[in-house]
């Protein structure tokens, strides 16, 4: 089972796949969650790691009743290929 982890330190957050993370570096200001930065360390890129932390980052993100400015454009893509989280799309 995967397990997001908010790393508020460094404001992303991360995912451990294989003993490598996948990250998207965020800023929340109240209720607006902005995706800044997506990325997946090598041995993972094009194995769908950066799909299955946005995946739990929306399911977060809706859970606590959060929108979404995606300013990266991978995190962008990924919210207009997912119809049952576009609503959150600020």
């Amino acid at each position: 089972m995967d397990q997001l982890r908010d790393n508020t330190a460094a404001s992303r957050y991360e995912l451990d796949i294989d003993g490598e993370t996948v990250f998207a570096n965020y800023r929340r200001s109240g209720d607006t969650l902005t995706i800044l930065w997506v990325e997946a360390a090598p041995a993972l890129r094009g194995a769908g790691a950066a799909g299955r932390l946005m995946k739990l980052l929306a399911q977060e993100a809706a859970a606590r009743g959060w929108r979404i400015v995606p300013v990266c454009g991978y995190a962008a893509a990924w919210l207009r290929r997912s119809p049952e989280f576009s609503g959150l799309v600020a």
